[in-house]
């Protein structure tokens, strides 16, 4: 939430917008806690996951409230593209938008309207919410908001490949995320983005999108990984999650415990 007199000014916005890299995280254990340690470690942004996570607009509300005392920018993967969601997630105070399975220039465009106040889109205007200070600050955040927050939405089939075209000639829409898993699965690949055809998809994806002035962004399993992306033009990039990650590391203290106190 912004403080008392302050305007809303979206730093990664910025730097997204000059194609520079930005490191994040997801934020999918609905759980302020979890979201404070990572907002204190420094990202750039995070991202409540809204899609497939298991929180609702409180716990949300929560993990906003627990990151602000940071200067990291929160973002959410909205559950669908949903005009009156992705109103009700911006008023609670997310400043960066992921629509997931967008399929058509078409439903792009329609993520952007949802996310921005008329004339250019369709968001209802109100300085009483959280994001616009509970009215203390309204005019703060209504006069920015449209341009501050970040749009982007999820290329996740093959359908929303072949019409990327489209996509990258709808205003207002800052970047493309590509969603590697489920645009393996819907072209037939079961969880398997390393199979060439998707790789192939993939990189036709960055080409097109790199050479436009959209952002491009996706989701990695580690920073070397991230690191890996940054090389190839992706400025937004995930590199970890408040639950994989964990998971992760709890399976490496265990096989090391194992390995060390109980072989054979």
């Amino acid at each position: 939430m912004l403080r008392r007199n302050e305007v809303f000014i979206n730093p990664v916005k910025e730097r997204l917008l000059k194609k520079e890299p930005t490191i994040g995280a997801w934020l999918q254990a609905a759980n302020s806690v979890t979201a404070e340690v990572m907002a204190k470690a420094g990202f750039d942004w995070l991202m409540v996951d809204m899609e497939h996570g298991p929180g609702d607009f409180m716990t949300l509300f929560q993990q906003l409230q627990a990151v602000n005392a940071y200067p990291v920018v929160p973002f959410a993967r909205a559950p669908w593209n949903d005009f009156v969601t992705i109103k009700r997630l911006l008023d609670i105070g997310v400043q960066g938008l992921l629509v997931p399975y967008v399929n058509s220039a078409e439903e792009a465009a329609n993520a952007v309207k949802a996310c921005k106040y008329p004339p250019q889109g369709i968001r209802g205007i109100a300085p009483s919410p959280r994001a616009g200070g509970f009215g203390m600050n309204g005019q703060g955040y209504l006069s920015r908001a449209n341009d501050e927050i970040v749009v982007m939405v999820a290329i996740e089939t093959p359908q929303a490949a072949e019409q990327l075209d489209d996509f990258l000639a709808v205003e207002g829409l800052d970047g493309i995320f590509i969603g590697p898993m489920d645009l393996a699965t819907s072209m037939g690949y079961f969880c398997n983005p390393a199979t060439p055809a998707v790789r192939e998809t993939i990189a036709r994806i960055e080409e097109k999108v790199l050479a436009s002035k959209k952002f491009l962004g996706t989701v990695a399993g580690d920073f070397h990984a991230a690191q890996a992306l940054y090389g190839r033009g992706y400025s937004f990039v995930a590199a970890m999650s408040d639950t994989t990650s964990l998971g992760k590391l709890a399976i490496q203290t265990v096989d090391a415990f194992m390995d060390a106190y109980r072989k054979g």
